[in-house]
């Protein structure tokens, strides 16, 4: 049926005036952004299974979305398929996996027995994840970066705050009583876990001393991991109790060594402080 009033266009139809065609896009450019959306259910999944007292799945929901959300960076180098869009996405990922989903299940599991003080501990921690995550974007984001970055972070990485953080989880599944004092306690630890996250402790990532490895080492570490991986599926929070205790116990380590080589306790790189932090809120 044709309109009665066609549009006057004397030198013909004008698509221009029809606005921005859709274009296909590969699906490959959308593959790492399902991962990353995939991440974000599993960590708002862990919290509403942590209100429903389903505890184990609560941390297992947690540490899937954190595992999710460090391979799909990986994913979409490996598929060139990186785009800001996607780096925009992960870094609300980020704060929901490693700063608000570990902090509400620590909170529903042992601190809101210390009442405020819990919910205070909680929120500092969530907070300081937000922060590290900035100050990590801002990092990532330099032209010029130091040397250093590749082998070093500043302060303890969010998704390793957010393992370590659960430990009064893993070792309320032990068996360890959740009575007051342990919710005081787990408060206290999980203020400490927020300070790591912002402090500017070097912290050794493994990055550049990692890429190669002595032939004689290749079959020996293979074979460690595999032993790690058998021992986390029969022995799960024993070992997370494990490998949070040897986490926190290299943290020294890895200062001295930045200590030798540099004559400083912690990072002073100009721009990393509050005069860099000022210029990009």
């Amino acid at each position: 049926m044709e309109t009665p009033f066609p549009p006057f266009e004397p030198n013909g139809p004008d698509d221009s005036a029809r606005g921005p065609r859709l274009r296909e896009i590969p699906l490959r450019l959308v593959f790492p952004n399902l991962i990353t959306i995939l991440a974000i259910c599993a960590g708002l999944t862990g919290i509403r299974l942590a209100f429903e007292n389903r505890y184990e799945l609560a941390v297992s929901m947690v540490l899937v979305a954190a595992f999710l959300d460090g391979i799909d960076g990986r994913v979409a180098r490996l598929m060139k398929a990186t785009s800001k869009f996607g780096a925009q996405m992960d870094s609300l990922a980020d704060i929901v996996n490693f700063g608000v989903a570990p902090a509400l299940v620590v909170y529903v599991f042992a601190l809101d027995q210390a009442r405020s003080l819990g919910w205070i501990a909680a929120l500092i921690y969530a907070i300081a994840a937000g922060l590290r995550l900035a100050r990590f974007n801002v990092m990532a984001e330099r032209e010029n970066k130091a040397s250093w970055q590749s082998e070093y972070f500043v302060g303890v990485p969010a998704p390793a705050g957010a393992m370590l953080v659960l430990l009064p989880v893993y070792l309320g599944f032990l068996g360890m009583a959740t009575d007051r004092t342990f919710a005081f306690v787990s408060s206290i630890y999980t203020v400490f876990i927020a300070f790591l996250l912002i402090s500017r402790l070097p912290v050794w990532s493994g990055k550049s001393e990692g890429n190669r490895l002595r032939r004689d080492l290749v079959l020996p570490m293979m074979l460690g991991v595999v032993l790690y991986v058998a021992l986390l599926m029969s022995y799960t929070w024993e070992v997370m109790v494990f490998t949070v205790a040897a986490y926190l116990v290299s943290l020294p380590f890895g200062a001295r060594k930045w200590r030798r080589k540099y004559g400083t306790l912690t990072i002073e790189e100009p721009g990393v402080g509050d005069d860099d932090i000022g210029r990009h809120i």
